[in-house]
């Protein structure tokens, strides 16, 4: 891969590692003892939790934010290009949101600094904003390959905070508590919001747009490949971009360059979760009931529709489910979560019942001990599902994450290449608190006492 015009940033002097709370070998730098055992030091009662980034996955696109495994340093020889484990991510900031685009990221952190944003991996449409190059003020890098800042044109820079990331194929929204939502990166299809512009180049665009005509306040934003979902706080859907799919559910299979709200079997209903990766997208009502709109190639929403597209919301009625809470879809696959903590999936890939299972067009139960469930731990419960473009990943309440689906470049952080036909825990030395899935790579928030 040619790596024109790749951000790397100084060599940084890691601290040593601070071990607490497990058992370490001593090193000859402690006192030696009589038993040459394992040293122990014990987290205090009232220890403040740290919060910590670990990504995993592909790494030559930049979106790890580990320059090393792309261009190595002095001690590494090798570039490391898949990263089949968790592998911690340093960060000067608690980071509080992230999302994972194709073969990019963003993170944010809800600090009233003025940098609050940053991005990492591929940049060849701005996604990640304007990442001036050392040579010249008027370049921007192509490959961003550790989290730089992302400056966003806010009028009130030390009060506004960042709620929210989203990214999809070659776009990025952010959305903000007191400044709305903003857009960068591709608008080929009008995804970012804003009108379309012939032969647009992206490449080195300084364009960060504030998105508006929404009525009121937006609370949740999702990028689909190159479509845009926004979810304000009376309940409303709006979109735009790319609607060949009727991905945009607004009645019809053309583009749409601003947002507009979505209708159909979504009128007069409140929606609480909104989510899109692919071409399909799903809204997730306050009393519990799924709508959905746009692919359904795979069956994603064959339980409202016997076409391979819907350009309007419907309700997709499911039977056993119960009432639904928070949804997720990837590229071919559904996953669904209901109040009591348990996880329904189908349409079409590694849907997490085994290697037999490989396309469902109606809701398929998860068994709850997959997810560690058992008689010593009878509550066990899943509190937040995800996709990938094809692959899924559930955080229990315990604070575990389990992955399962295609491992694409070693982007299930298990350990190996081989893809994941049930759930499987991934080891992570803290508890999980949020999870970000792209199509290569993925990132973990983790809360650690450690």
């Amino acid at each position: 891969m040619a790596l024109a015009r790749v951000r790397l940033g100084p060599r940084r002097v890691r601290p040593a590692l601070r071990l607490c709370g497990y058992a370490t070998l001593s090193s000859g730098s402690r006192p030696q003892e009589k038993s040459g055992g394992p040293v122990f030091q014990y987290v205090g009662e009232h220890r403040k939790p740290t919060h910590k980034v670990f990504v995993w996955g592909f790494s030559f696109t930049g979106a790890l934010g580990i320059p090393s495994f792309v261009v190595p340093d002095s001690g590494r020889k090798r570039p490391r290009k898949y990263q089949l484990t968790p592998y911690r991510l340093e960060t000067a900031e608690q980071i509080s949101s992230a999302a994972c685009g194709y073969g990019f990221t963003l993170m944010a952190s809800s600090s009233q600094d003025v940098t609050k944003l940053w991005g990492m991996g591929l940049n060849k449409d701005s996604q990640l904003g304007f990442q001036r190059t050392q040579h010249s003020r008027h370049k921007s890098y192509d490959y961003v390959l550790e989290p730089s800042p992302v400056a966003l044109p806010l009028s009130q820079p030390q009060q506004t905070r960042v709620v929210q990331v989203s990214c999809g194929r070659a776009h990025s929204l952010v959305l903000t508590d007191q400044e709305g939502v903003f857009s960068m990166g591709n608008n080929a299809y009008g995804q970012c919001g804003r009108r379309i512009v012939d032969e647009e180049v992206y490449s080195g665009s300084h364009v960060i747009h504030r998105i508006e005509g929404f009525g009121s306040r937006v609370v949740q934003v999702a990028c689909g490949q190159d479509h845009s979902l926004f979810l304000t706080d009376t309940g409303k859907v709006f979109s735009c971009g790319w609607g060949a799919d009727g991905q945009t559910g607004l009645g019809h299979y053309n583009v749409s360059s601003c947002p507009v709200e979505v209708g159909g079997d979504l009128a007069g209903v409140e929606v609480q979760q909104i989510s899109t990766y692919g071409d399909c997208s799903l809204a997730v009502s306050r009393d519990g009931q799924l709508f959905g709109w746009g692919n359904s190639e795979y069956r994603q929403l064959a339980s409202a529709t016997e076409s391979t597209q819907m350009n309007s919301p419907h309700h997709l009625p499911l039977r056993g489910c119960g009432k639904v809470v928070q949804a997720a879809c990837g590229g071919t696959q559904v996953a669904v979560l209901n109040e009591k903590g348990e996880v329904f999936v189908w349409g079409y890939g590694i849907l997490g019942k085994g290697p037999k299972l490989s396309e469902s067009s109606t809701p398929e139960m998860i068994p709850p001990t997959l997810f560690g469930r058992s008689e010593f731990n009878p509550t066990v419960a899943v509190v937040a599902v995800r996709c990938g473009l094809s692959h899924f990943a559930a955080v229990t309440d315990g604070g575990e994450l389990f992955v399962w689906g295609k491992n694409v470049r070693g982007c299930l952080g298990i350990g190996k290449r081989d893809d994941q036909f049930f759930p499987w825990r991934v080891t992570v030395p803290g508890q999980v608190v949020d999870v970000a899935c792209g199509v290569d790579h993925m990132v973990a928030l983790v809360k650690s006492l450690l």
